[in-house]
């Protein structure tokens, strides 16, 4: 599963933004061992189907990906 880019290019004299991303528990992590468990409690996530955003880094791509098999991931829209 390929992730959306983690940042946008810079513009002379602006900030760059860091980009957002939605990501969405969308299967039970009963029968998985604890460790995964755990790192869907430090993603934020309360109760199946909840959807948290969160600033793209490497550390967040790396919980990600340690539960790639349970979560949904899309880039967060600006409007939200």
């Amino acid at each position: 599963m390929k992730l959306p880019d983690a940042r946008q290019r810079s513009v002379k004299g602006r900030r760059k933004q860091v980009a957002k991303l939605r990501i969405t528990w969308v299967k039970s992590a009963i029968g998985y061992n604890e460790s995964q468990r755990r790192t869907l409690v430090t993603l934020g996530f309360h109760r199946l189907n909840q959807s948290v955003v969160h600033e793209d880094s490497m550390s967040l791509r790396g919980m990600i990906n340690k539960v790639r098999h349970l979560v949904k991931v899309e880039e967060a829209s600006e409007a939200r």
